[in-house]
């Protein structure tokens, strides 16, 4: 099947579907006698709860129930999943308890307070509002760089200064001695503002109990079923064989999705309570609210270099947000990937010092790139301060400090061990798509329209797949059909498309005659689900041995039936055939075969159908070179990319029109966190940016033409040879923009602007340069 072959451009299979209405996302599922849930969310930071009085909302039209803490505890049900086990942790880790509903204080604005169950949502809606709770205000604290300062609120009284845990990595007396003896240090501190997922779908779930059976069954947004069902589980203090989890079509989640949300254990219990499904889907509003949120770090950084701008030592202390409570999964974010920290350069010494640290504020999940964006930003901006104290071109300084090919297999001076990648070529083929030699003629003729123009540059890399597990399974049924079942999780990546594509390249079938099924843990048998740009590389290579046992078994079927032995058969272009004779059987003929026992060898079951579980012992990098080029109106601080340039190096390409897309969503993540996207609250802890009318999102018109090419460098860390894309994009965006902005002020005597770089913020800048001149 060549049109379908890896590598080529095969438009998504889903996309016909989805455009003709037929999603099946949470929203549109609707079970019989199905209730709706409201949540009453708390309007204060930090408060105790005096009383809760629920009787007006109990009497209220349509209402079921009302649920409290007192009624989550009385259920013997436990807290959510939280990291670890335990509230203390070898490493000095403060996990607290995670209630499902506040009992006795709130700890940010959105916090649980109540629970309606009625039969429409907005009965439930109005009986909130009836719920009288008297509160006693107490201080707050919400910016993560006070957080452990000195006399800041407590957000738990038992955690000293809101410390939840501390890391250190890398050599600390090296870095140090690198700094001190250096002819020059560069030093920057970095606020990387705090962010929301805004996902094209919000949040939702349906609760569903069946009482005869005690068997629960929860539908909802997520990305890993099989995890989540078993955390779920714990939270219910069930088996796993007594909960069902199923996902439909899941609109974006970026990682916010992945949490086990109060919502879903709520659901499930009012199901219980009430003896009818309970459905509850955030608005736009509720998700400002309580979604999960991302970034929100303070960084201070210095990078030592000698005379000739190599660099000698990296040295970063870094303080991490992680919010109110501390969801299972943010405990990767401020460590999991500080590698990204020593970037593609041969820096001899790096330490690192991370404190992550508690605040009255939303709690904390990855984000696309999972402190991987941030810590590009942080070094890749770094580098650019240190071009401009040296007098060297951005590009110059990184040449000289670039890790050459044939220092492969590399390890860096912060964990990470880069098998492959071609650093430099990437970065002379991205410079020569952005024409960088005639940027200085550009600048010239942007300033005689007034306009400030600008270049900026970002070599990216980032540690993908970090080992694990995957499962996939391939049935062939009575008529010659597929089914592909995977434990990956699609939020919209097209993984449908690509295991398909997958399955007819390697089987011969045509796509139409294969069925994909994904996110239900009652047809799925394992997975471990999508997340750190692992499917194409995991997910892709338990597929891949799936449709190798399909062969072999095939393989034999046919050998018998050609009356030959297995190794003389050949299987190509979806048929097994043998040299001895002219005769040739269908995979889709074998597959029906199979289910005669004549046609069977000893040992070989009837049917033709695998099941194949991948372990990856080794992460992969995925690495480029972003150029972006910008213009700023003098007058009004407006930005305007004008020009964006990409080469990505993802191994093997298994489809170009899947990897730019996903390259261009990632790069829209990183222009919007960069020009537009925060988080913002009042000194109360009151969010002011609670609509999309206060948080900006990147539109188009926000975006030029991003031009993207490969230089593919296969890794040798799995058998496709892909490394994970998901996330590149971002990972290149935030430090390339922000670099283009900064060289656009370079002229007026700026070299740094903290992000979100907002109309208001440059043209402040912008004054107060020019006053100062």
């Amino acid at each position: 099947m060549g049109e379908y072959a890896l590598g080529q451009p095969v438009a998504r299979f889903e996309d016909l579907r989805l455009l003709r209405g037929g999603g099946r996302y949470i929203d549109d599922m609707a079970l019989p006698g199905m209730a709706h849930g409201w949540v009453l969310r708390s309007p204060h930071a930090h408060a105790r709860i005096v009383s809760i009085d629920t009787a007006k909302a109990k009497a209220a039209p349509g209402v079921l129930a009302v649920l409290t803490g007192a009624d989550w505890q009385a259920s013997g049900f436990g807290d959510l999943p939280v990291p670890g086990e335990g509230r203390r942790q070898r490493s000095g880790m403060f996990s607290p308890p995670y209630p499902a509903l506040a009992t006795d204080r709130v700890r940010w604005v959105g916090d649980y307070v109540a629970f309606v169950i009625a039969d429409t949502v907005h009965h439930a809606m109005d009986a909130a509002e009836l719920i009288e709770v008297d509160y006693e205000a107490l201080p707050a604290v919400t910016a993560t760089a006070d957080a452990a300062a000195p006399g800041a609120p407590l957000v738990w009284d038992d955690c000293a200064r809101n410390i939840c845990f501390t890391h250190k990595a890398g050599d600390k007396a090296a870095a140090d001695a690198a700094i001190a003896s250096a002819p020059h240090v560069v030093s920057q501190r970095f606020v990387i503002s705090r962010v929301t997922a805004a996902t094209m779908e919000p949040r939702g779930c349906i609760g569903q109990y069946d009482r005869a059976a005690d068997h629960y069954t929860a539908y909802t947004t997520l990305q890993r079923a099989h995890s989540f069902r078993a955390q779920l589980a714990r939270t219910l203090r069930v088996t796993e064989n007594r909960l069902r989890v199923v996902a439909g079509d899941i609109g974006g989640s970026f990682g916010m999705k992945s949490a086990v949300y109060n919502e879903v254990a709520l659901t499930l219990l009012g199901s219980k309570l009430t003896g009818r499904p309970v459905k509850w889907i955030s608005t736009r509003s509720d998700a400002f609210l309580s979604d999960a949120q991302g970034r929100d770090n303070v960084s201070e950084a210095e990078l030592a270099l000698d005379r000739d701008g190599k660099f000698l030592g990296l040295r970063v202390k870094t303080t991490a947000a992680v919010g109110a409570y501390f969801q299972t999964g943010a405990e990767s974010s401020p460590v999991v990937n500080i590698g990204t920290l020593a970037g593609v350069y041969t820096t001899p010494a790096i330490h690192v010092d991370i404190t992550a640290v508690f605040t009255h504020t939303h709690p904390m999940r990855p984000y696309r790139g999972n402190g991987r964006p941030e810590a590009a930003y942080v070094i890749e901006r770094l580098i650019d301060l240190a071009a401009d104290q040296l007098k060297l071109d951005p590009a110059e300084i990184r040449r000289r400090n670039v890790i050459p090919p044939s220092a492969m297999p590399y390890k860096t001076a912060l964990t990470f061990t880069y098998d492959s990648g071609e650093f430099e070529r990437n970065m002379d083929l991205t410079l020569a798509m952005a024409d960088y030699a005639g940027f200085e003629a550009r600048r010239a003729e942007a300033k005689g329209r007034g306009k400030l123009r600008g270049i900026g540059l970002s070599n990216s890399i980032e540690k993908a797949a970090s080992p694990g597990y995957e499962g996939a399974e391939i049935r062939f049924d009575r008529g010659g059909t597929v089914t592909v079942l995977s434990g990956a999780v699609t939020q919209g990546q097209g993984h449908e498309t690509v295991f398909k594509q997958l399955v007819c390249d390697r089987l011969g079938i045509d796509p139409k005659d294969v069925t994909y099924v994904q996110g239900d843990t009652d047809k799925v048998f394992f997975g471990e689900g999508t997340g750190g740009s692992r499917t194409a590389t995991i997910g892709g290579a338990a597929v891949l041995a799936a449709t190798d046992k399909i062969i072999a078994k095939g393989r034999r079927i046919a050998a018998r039936m050609l009356e030959t032995t297995p190794e003389d058969i050949q299987f190509d272009g979806g048929a097994f055939s043998t040299p001895k004779t002219n005769r040739r059987l269908t995979v889709q003929e074998v597959a029906k075969a199979s289910l005669e026992p004549k046609n069977l060898p000893d040992g070989d079951e009837p049917g033709l159908l695998a099941t194949a579980v991948f372990h990856n012992p080794a992460e992969n990098f995925p690495n480029g070179c972003h150029i972006c080029e910008v213009e700023i109106d003098h007058d009004t601080g407006t930005i305007e990319i004008v020009r964006y340039s990409v080469v990505d190096d993802v191994g093997t390409v298994l489809n170009p029109l899947l990897l730019k897309g996903q390259i261009r969503g990632g790069v829209a993540q990183g222009v919007g966190q960069i020009l537009m996207e925060q988080i913002r609250y009042d000194g109360d802890g009151q969010l002011l940016t609670g609509s999309f009318m206060d948080y900006a999102m990147p539109h188009a018109v926000d975006l030029s033409r991003i031009a993207i090419k490969s230089n593919p460098v296969p890794t040798k860390t799995n058998p496709l040879g892909v490394k994970g894309a998901g996330e590149a994009g971002c990972v290149g965006a935030l430090p390339a923009v922000a670099n283009a902005i900064a060289d656009a002020l370079s002229p007026l005597g700026v070299t740094h602007l903290e992000m979100p770089t907002t109309p208001e913020r440059v043209w402040r800048t912008i004054r107060e340069a020019t006053a100062r001149a």
